[in-house]
Protein backbone atom coordinates (compact mmCIF):
# COMPACT_ATOMS: atom_id res chain seq x y z
CA UNK A 1 0.00 0.00 0.00
CA UNK A 2 1.19 3.15 -1.15
CA UNK A 3 1.61 6.26 1.87
CA UNK A 4 3.49 9.27 2.71
CA UNK A 5 6.17 9.06 6.00
CA UNK A 6 7.73 12.55 7.29
CA UNK A 7 10.64 11.67 9.11
CA UNK A 8 12.66 14.23 11.08
CA UNK A 9 16.06 12.69 11.82
CA UNK A 10 18.13 14.17 15.06
CA UNK A 11 21.82 13.71 16.09
CA UNK A 12 24.67 14.73 13.83
CA UNK A 13 23.03 14.79 10.80
CA UNK A 14 24.14 18.00 9.54
CA UNK A 15 27.49 18.02 7.60
CA UNK A 16 28.33 14.70 6.97
CA UNK A 17 26.63 14.03 3.62
CA UNK A 18 23.46 12.61 5.23
CA UNK A 19 21.02 14.07 2.85
CA UNK A 20 22.68 12.43 -0.42
CA UNK A 21 23.25 9.52 1.85
CA UNK A 22 19.07 9.32 2.25
CA UNK A 23 18.62 10.41 -1.50
CA UNK A 24 20.96 7.40 -2.83
CA UNK A 25 18.81 5.02 -0.54
CA UNK A 26 15.32 6.52 -1.83
CA UNK A 27 16.50 5.99 -5.34
CA UNK A 28 17.28 2.66 -4.50
CA UNK A 29 13.85 2.11 -3.68
CA UNK A 30 12.38 3.63 -6.14
CA UNK A 31 10.63 6.26 -3.40
CA UNK A 32 9.74 9.99 -4.47
CA UNK A 33 9.90 12.90 -2.27
CA UNK A 34 12.72 15.04 -0.32
CA UNK A 35 14.96 15.22 2.08
CA UNK A 36 16.30 18.80 3.49
CA UNK A 37 18.44 20.21 6.51
CA UNK A 38 15.78 22.26 9.03
CA UNK A 39 17.15 25.34 10.74
CA UNK A 40 17.19 23.58 14.14
CA UNK A 41 19.90 21.31 12.65
CA UNK A 42 18.11 18.10 11.85
CA UNK A 43 17.17 16.18 8.99
CA UNK A 44 13.82 15.90 7.53
CA UNK A 45 12.94 13.65 5.13
CA UNK A 46 9.14 13.48 3.39
CA UNK A 47 8.63 10.41 1.16
CA UNK A 48 6.16 8.42 -0.32
CA UNK A 49 5.57 5.38 -1.66
CA UNK A 50 5.44 1.40 -0.75
CA UNK A 51 5.08 1.12 2.99
CA UNK A 52 7.58 -1.85 2.78
CA UNK A 53 10.00 0.83 1.14
CA UNK A 54 8.85 3.30 3.65
CA UNK A 55 9.94 1.61 6.70
CA UNK A 56 13.15 0.41 5.17
CA UNK A 57 14.49 3.71 4.30
CA UNK A 58 13.20 5.08 8.44
CA UNK A 59 15.77 1.96 8.92
CA UNK A 60 18.46 3.43 6.51
CA UNK A 61 17.78 7.13 8.20
CA UNK A 62 18.44 5.31 11.51
CA UNK A 63 22.11 4.12 10.49
CA UNK A 64 22.85 7.34 8.38
CA UNK A 65 26.05 7.38 6.71
CA UNK A 66 29.68 6.90 8.65
CA UNK A 67 29.86 10.19 9.92
CA UNK A 68 26.47 11.09 11.74
CA UNK A 69 25.44 9.83 14.69
CA UNK A 70 21.52 9.50 14.83
CA UNK A 71 20.08 10.17 18.17
CA UNK A 72 16.20 9.61 17.05
CA UNK A 73 13.85 9.44 14.03
CA UNK A 74 10.28 10.77 14.37
CA UNK A 75 7.94 9.37 11.85
CA UNK A 76 4.23 10.56 10.75
CA UNK A 77 2.26 8.41 8.30
CA UNK A 78 -0.46 9.80 6.21
CA UNK A 79 -2.03 9.23 2.96
CA UNK A 80 -0.17 9.07 -0.45
CA UNK A 81 -0.64 12.14 -2.29
CA UNK A 82 1.55 11.54 -5.24
CA UNK A 83 2.71 15.08 -4.96
CA UNK A 84 6.46 14.36 -6.08
CA UNK A 85 7.44 12.50 -9.72
CA UNK A 86 11.20 11.88 -8.28
CA UNK A 87 13.39 12.58 -5.14
CA UNK A 88 15.67 15.49 -4.32
CA UNK A 89 17.38 17.18 -1.85
CA UNK A 90 16.37 20.49 -1.12
CA UNK A 91 18.29 23.52 0.10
Amino acid sequence: MNCNYEMIVRGTVQGVGFRHFIKIKALELGVTGFVKNTPEGHVQIVAEGEETDLKTLADWARIGPPLARVTVVHISRSDFTGEWPNFSIRF
